[in-house]
C-alpha cells in the first residue's frame, strides 16, 4: 500500500487521526468510540491492556455488531501475527471483520538482509493463508521491544516497507514522543509506504510530526487526565484542529 491509497482508503487529504481505546468492557468501549466518531475520526483501535486475548475477542464481536461501518483495529497485546492473523481468519469467516491489526512487534531484524527476514517473512505468509485480507499495522524500532540503534533506524524502516502495509513506530514508552529526527529518518527510508506514530502525540507536538507522519494513534494525549481508558472531547477536538490546519 502507498500513502495515496491509504488516503483514499480513509477518503482523508491528511494525516489521520485513530484513537487508541484500552478496553474494560463493552459499555466503556460503545462511550469511547461514539466520541471518536462524533469529533469526526475516520476509526479507532481496541487494544486488550488488561487482560487475555481470548477475552478480547467476544468484546470485538459486540462491538462489530453495534457498529457494522466502523473503520476497526485491534492490538492483541503481546502476541505477534503469527497468532493473530489465524483468529482474524476465523473473525471475518463468521462475518466479523476488522480492518486492521497492529502488532508491537514485526519481528523485523535490521542486522539481516532483507531477504533473510524469516520471521517477518513468516508471519506474512500466516496472513496471506488467514483468509483476512485487512491493514497490517508492523512495529518497528518500536516501545518496550528489542532495542534499535539510531543509526539502524532506516534500515529497520527499509526493510519494514517490504513486510507490512504500514510502518508503525513510537517513542521509548507509552506517552512519550520520538525524537523528530528518528520520524524524519522513518518518513525518508519508508518512501511511499504509509508511515504510523503510536505514542506520544499531543496537541502541543502534532504539527511537528503532521508532515511526516501519515496516521497518528493516540492515547494518553486525548485521554482524561490521569484517567488511561477514557478519551477528553476537548482535547480530542483540539487534536484533530491542529491535525486540519
Amino acid at each position: 500500500m502507498d500513502r495515496d491509497t491509504l488516503l483514499s482508503v480513509f477518503s482523508s487529504s491528511g494525516p489521520i487521526i485513530l484513537p487508541v481505546i484500552h478496553v474494560i468492557n463493552d459499555q466503556q468501549v460503545e462511550l469511547n468510540i461514539r466520541i471518536a466518531l462524533d469529533n469526526g475520526c475516520k476509526g479507532i483501535f481496541l487494544i486488550n491492556h488488561d487482560f487475555p486475548y481470548p477475552q478480547f475477542i467476544p468484546l470485538i464481536c459486540n462491538i462489530r455488531e453495534r457498529f457494522p461501518q466502523l473503520w476497526l483495529g485491534v492490538n492483541f497485546l503481546g502476541i505477534t501475527g503469527h497468532i493473530a492473523f489465524p483468529i482474524l481468519g476465523t473473525l471475518k469467516s463468521k462475518g466479523i471483520m476488522v480492518d486492521a491489526y497492529w502488532a508491537d512487534d514485526a519481528r523485523i531484524n535490521e542486522k539481516l538482509a532483507i531477504d533473510k527476514q524469516i520471521e517477518a517473512k513468516e508471519i506474512l505468509n500466516v496472513k496471506k493463508n488467514s483468509g483476512w485480507d485487512g491493514l497490517y499495522f508492523g512495529g518497528t524500532a518500536f516501545k518496550k521491544q528489542r532495542k534499535v540503534e539510531v543509526e539502524d533506524y532506516s534500515l529497520a524502516a527499509s526493510i519494514a516497507s517490504d513486510y507490512m502495509d504500514i510502518v508503525t513506530t513510537s517513542g521509548v514508552a507509552t506517552g512519550q514522543a520520538p525524537n523528530l529526527s528518528k520520524v524524519k529518518i522513518f518518513r525518508k527510508a519508508c518512501k511511499s509506504t504509509p508511515l504510523a506514530l503510536a505514542s506520544g502525540t499531543t496537541r502541543k507536538n502534532a504539527s511537528i510530526y503532521a508532515s511526516y507522519v501519515d496516521i497518528f494513534m493516540v492515547a494518553t494525549g486525548i485521554n482524561i487526565k490521569g484517567d488511561f481508558y477514557n478519551i477528553e472531547t476537548k482535547a480530542l477536538r483540539e487534536l484533530i484542529n491542529i491535525i486540519n490546519k
